[in-house]
């Protein structure tokens, strides 16, 4: 069964937005703002304009005011945008209304988080638990710019009677997250049996902050052969 992955078109030319409260850290919010430019251009996107602004108090229906909606879209429109990246988590009807005015696709952090680690999960748990997590905040994020599902799912489920697209992409969306969930659990089941065969055998950790070198020290004690990148997330 083809797996749903998903992730970003490999080049794409976004535009990272950052929303600061008045009299907040100013530096600190460019120096996010620039760590959310570099994640993007980490999944392979094309920054081609960071933009901030300070408010009293974020939109509730689009995070920004909007006069910075009105200059965003002339920036989409002269550039060939695709996406646009908020610094700040956005709650479902921030992406709804974003969408609907700009007519592009619209990421917060941690969806381009989600993203970066569905890139680099190689395990079949990693890769389930990543799937499972980008579906989870995909599904009250369904929007027009997201549907069509069906064709990325390989036939699982059919359209009902009467369904609108995002109904059945939501539906579809909802038998994927219990299907991962179901194979989750099968996997905790089997590494607790691995466990239980190595119930004496010493067991250690590694912990670090990202591109610390936590794959080169693995190596070094253990000739694990695991695979080492200057790259963030990769193992």
């Amino acid at each position: 069964m083809k797996e749903l992955n998903i992730t970003a078109t490999p080049i794409e030319r976004a535009i990272a937005v950052s929303v600061g409260r008045k009299g907040s850290d100013r530096v600190m919010a460019l120096d996010h703002l620039d760590e959310l430019a570099f994640l993007a251009e980490t999944c392979g996107a094309e920054v081609i304009a960071k933009m901030y602004q300070e408010l009293e108090k974020p939109s509730g229906a689009t995070a920004i005011g909007k006069g910075k909606v009105t200059e965003i879209k002339e920036l989409i429109e002269e550039n060939n945008v695709t996406l646009v990246i908020f610094d700040d988590d956005l709650t479902p009807v921030q992406v709804r209304n974003l969408e609907k005015e700009l007519e592009v696709k619209i990421l917060d952090r941690s969806g381009l988080i989600l993203d970066i680690f569905a890139s680099r999960a190689r395990s079949a748990e990693a890769k389930t638990q990543v799937e499972l997590a980008q579906l989870q905040y995909l599904l009250p994020r369904l929007t027009r710019l997201w549907t069509h599902l069906s064709k990325q799912l390989g036939g699982i489920g059919t359209k009902g009677p009467g369904e609108t697209q995002i109904e059945t992409d939501r539906r579809l969306v909802r038998d994927r997250i219990d299907l991962l969930k179901d194979k989750l659990r099968t996997i905790a089941t089997q590494r607790h049996e691995q466990r239980k065969s190595r119930a004496n055998m010493v067991k250690f950790a590694l912990v670090g902050y990202t591109n610390a070198g936590k794959s080169t020290l693995m190596n070094a004690l253990t000739n694990s052969g695991v695979y080492e990148r200057s790259i963030v997330c990769y193992s």
